[in-house]
């Protein structure tokens, strides 16, 4: 009999997640309906010694349980080659630990370990900045440390939205007029006083009606329908930990000329699972270190996302369950 497929998650500590709306769980849940052996690690149990990436890793066990989801096991110390797959799902901020992790991951990709995503390309495409790679499929945006820069666009285009490059779940942004009298403050705060790099983009009104949509993309194909995030009244930001609202709907033709457009690249590049933010059909980021929406899109429209990944996951390595 074949050995069961082992999978490694490298991930925040599972205790304080929130059930209900964690992706990750959703991921585990799936896997473990699929006859594969769950492992469980944090950073910090993560090391290499002599050129080999090795971990102290705990079986798990996981349930749809709001009050109860997990059960872990003792640790072992284990050469990560000796698993199958480590899926990353460590949450942001992107910073010098979370490039350290990517490294020390590649050491077991290197072994021969599908690593997902891809330690090499979770470090070339910041989420903000990749955006860059495809000018065509975005809103008008400035990535600068440059205070004047940044108040010139502002001129230019009337509202704009500024936000740090390393951030998550809404932190730190900021939409400004022309004429505001605390966007100097602004700048000076998300720039470091023009020591660290801030993008600034033209502020898109339809998040106001239509929201900030995820989009997921499973190894470059897109899933059939885009979870709106709409924000609270009075608030600027379409992020589910911001407190919008997720309201499910099918992709557009816009949608999906983009997906097509970005779908591509990520396949090629090893990200297997990715999320586009769109919002009034341009994309503002590409989410490739820990993408949501999986739990709510599957409540709203019955659609097993999480085993179409791990299915093509396992077809990836070529070990498919019974």
């Amino acid at each position: 009999m074949a050995q069961r497929p082992r999978l490694a998650v490298l991930m925040d500590p599972i205790g304080s997640i929130t059930p209900a709306k964690d992706s990750t769980l959703a991921m585990m849940l799936a896997a473990q309906a699929r006859g594969v052996d769950l492992l469980y690690f944090e950073q910090r149990d993560l090391w290499v010694r002599d050129g080999r990436a090795m971990a102290r890793l705990r079986p798990l066990t996981v349930r749809d349980d709001l009050r109860d989801w997990f059960s872990l096991g003792e640790a072992a110390t284990t050469r990560l080659a000796d698993v199958d797959i480590v899926l990353m799902r460590k949450d942001p901020p992107f910073d010098t630990e979370y490039i350290y992790t990517t490294y020390l991951l590649e050491r077991a990709e290197v072994e021969g370990v599908l690593v997902v995503n891809r330690p090499q390309g979770l470090r070339d495409m910041n989420e903000k900045v990749y955006t860059a790679w495809f000018p065509d499929c975005c809103a008008p945006t400035l990535i600068t440390r440059d205070m004047r820069d940044m108040a010139a666009f502002m001129a230019e285009h009337g509202r704009v939205v500024c936000k740090p490059l390393y951030g998550m779940g809404g932190r730190s942004i900021f939409v400004l007029d022309a004429g505001d009298k605390n966007a100097n403050v602004v700048f000076e705060m998300l720039t470091e006083y023009g020591q660290r790099y801030a993008i600034v983009q033209r502020y898109i009104p339809d998040i106001v009606q239509t929201g900030d949509a995820r989009v997921l993309l499973i190894d470059g194909e897109p899933i059939d329908y885009a979870l709106a995030r709409i924000p609270p009244a009075g608030d600027n930001r379409g992020n589910l930990a911001a407190g919008a609202q997720g309201v499910g709907r099918p992709l557009d033709e816009r949608d999906r000329w983009l997906c097509s457009r970005i779908g591509p690249v990520m396949r090629e590049r090893g990200m297997m699972f990715v999320g586009l933010d769109v919002i009034g059909g341009f994309v503002t980021e590409i989410n490739v270190t820990s993408p949501t929406g999986i739990r709510e899109l599957q409540k709203q429209f019955k659609i097993d996302i999480a085993g179409t990944l791990i299915d093509r996951i396992l077809d990836r390595i070529g070990r498919a369950t019974g």
